[in-house]
C-alpha cells in the first residue's frame, strides 16, 4: 500500500514538513506494510518556501535584505531541485511577523527587501520564479520591490513606502533589471481583490497592519495616483489588491502572472506525478473548517487526489464552523487532535504538535489501511 503524505504548516506549532515526518511517526508505529511518500506542501502562504524546497530536494538559501521597516533582515529563499526554479515569501522580506505590534504603520512599510530577493534568484541564474505572497506588511503596491530591481520613481528616494505613493512624479522603467524579460514569475494568489475602492488593499486590508481609518484613505488614493503612471495595466484585476498592492506590482514591474497559490505549488512538488499509484492521500493543517473550500491547502490536495481516484483524509489542529462541508468537496475524512479521536487542549495541541500529530495518525490510520 503506498501513502502520499502531503500536509501543510501547522501555524505556530510546526512547518510542513515537520508534519509530514509526524504523520510518518504515527504509521511506523503500527508496524504494517506501506510505502510513504513525504510531499510537505503549501498554498502560497507562510512555509512556502521550506515546503517546496524539502518536497523537491532543493536547496533553501539566505540573504540580508531590506526589511519592511528599512532595517537589515536575514530572509530565506529556495532553489528548487530542478535548479532552474526559484521560490521566494515576500513575508520573509515584508512580513508582518517582522513589525512589531507597536510599530506597525502600513503608511511607512516597504516591499525593496522582495525585490531584493527576486534579484538574488535572478543572479543564480534561473528560468522560472515562484512567488508567494501572503502575510504581507506593506501597502506600497510593490513599488518599494520595483526600486530594488532598478526602476526610478521621480521624487521618492528608495526604499519607497506606502505613505510616498502620491509623492510620485512619473515612473521610469528604462533603467529596470533587463534580465527580467527572461524569467518567468508566477504569483501564489488566492485573494481576489482590486487594487483600490471599497475593496482594495487598503480598505479590506489596511486595517489589519495598523493603518488608521486616515491612513486608509491616504494609502488608497497613493495607490490609485501609482495606479494612474500605470494605464496599462488593470488595477480593477482580480488579485491586484493582494499583498498590499504587491500582485499589481508583480504584474506592472516584472511581467508577472497570478494563479491560485495550491495549484501552483501542487505542480512545482509535481503532485499529479507522485499521486499516481497511491491508495490514498493524507493532508493536514492548523484548522479545517467550512471557509477551507476557498482554496485552502486541503482542499487543493483532495481535489487533485481525486482527479487519479485518490481518497484523502486530512488530521489537522482543530476543526471550525461548517467544518462538514469540507466533504462535499473532496474529503473523505477528516480528524482532529482538538476532536474526539485524542481530545487534546488547544494550548496543549499547539505546545506539542509533532507529538500529538504522530499520535492521531498512529489511532486512526488503522480505519484507512485496509481500506
Amino acid at each position: 500500500m503506498k501513502l502520499l503524505i502531503a500536509p501543510d504548516s501547522f501555524k505556530e506549532s510546526m512547518t510542513a514538513a515537520d508534519a509530514a515526518a509526524a504523520i510518518a511517526r504515527g504509521i511506523e508505529r503500527l508496524g504494517v506494510d506501506v510505502e510513504i511518500d513525504l510531499c510537505p506542501v503549501a498554498d502560497g502562504g507562510e512555509g512556502t518556501v521550506e515546503a517546496m524546497v524539502e518536497a523537491t530536494g532543493g536547496e533553501l538559501k539566505r540573504e540580508v535584505v531590506i526589511g519592511p521597516l528599512g532595517e537589515p533582515v536575514e530572509a530565506a529563499w529556495g532553489l528548487l531541485g530542478d535548479k532552474t526554479t526559484a521560490v521566494i515569501e515576500m513575508a520573509a522580506a515584508a512580513g508582518l511577523a517582522l513589525v512589531p505590534r507597536k510599530r506597525r504603520d502600513p503608511a511607512r512599510t516597504t516591499t525593496f527587501g522582495v525585490g531584493q530577493l527576486i534579484e538574488a534568484a535572478l543572479d543564480a541564474e534561473v528560468a522560472r520564479i515562484i512567488v508567494g505572497i501572503g502575510g504581507s506588511a506593506t501597502t506600497d503596491g510593490g513599488a518599494g520591490m520595483a526600486q530594488a530591481l532598478g526602476v526610478t520613481f521621480t521624487g521618492v528616494e528608495p526604499p519607497m513606502t506606502g505613505g510616498q505613493l502620491a509623492d510620485v512624479g512619473a515612473v521610469l522603467l528604462l533603467s529596470r533589471d533587463a534580465r527580467l524579460r527572461n524569467v518567468a514569475i508566477v504569483v501564489a494568489c488566492d485573494v481576489t481583490n482590486p487594487l483600490c475602492g471599497p475593496n482594495g488593499a487598503a480598505a479590506v486590508y489596511g486595517p489589519q497592519k495598523g493603518a488608521t481609518p486616515a491612513q486608509v484613505a491616504q494609502l488608497d488614493a497613493g495607490l490609485a495616483h501609482l495606479a494612474s503612471l500605470l494605464p496599462d495595466v488593470d488595477a480593477d484585476a482580480p488579485g491586484m489588491g493582494a499583498a498590499g498592492g504587491l500582485g499589481f506590482g508583480l504584474v506592472a514591474f516584472c511581467g508577472a502572472r497570478l494563479e491560485r497559490g495550491i495549484d501552483l505549488v501542487l505542480d512545482a512538488v509535481r503532485f499529479d506525478e507522485r499521486v499516481r499509484g497511491a491508495d490514498l492521500v493524507i493532508t493536514g493543517e492548523g484548522r479545517l473548517d467550512g471557509q477551507s473550500v476557498q482554496g485552502k491547502t486541503c482542499l487543493g490536495v483532495a481535489t487533485a487526489a481525486a482527479k487519479h481516484g485518490v481518497p484523502t483524509i486530512a488530521l489537522v489542529g482543530c476543526t471550525g464552523d461548517d467544518v462538514e462541508r469540507t466533504l462535499d468537496h473532496g474529503l473523505r475524512a477528516y480528524h482532529a487532535v482538538t476532536g474526539p479521536d485524542l481530545n487534546v487542549p488547544a494550548d496543549d495541541a499547539m505546545r506539542r504538535g509533532p507529538k500529538h500529530l504522530a499520535r492521531l495518525a498512529e489511532r486512526v490510520l488503522p480505519l484507512y489501511l485496509d481500506k
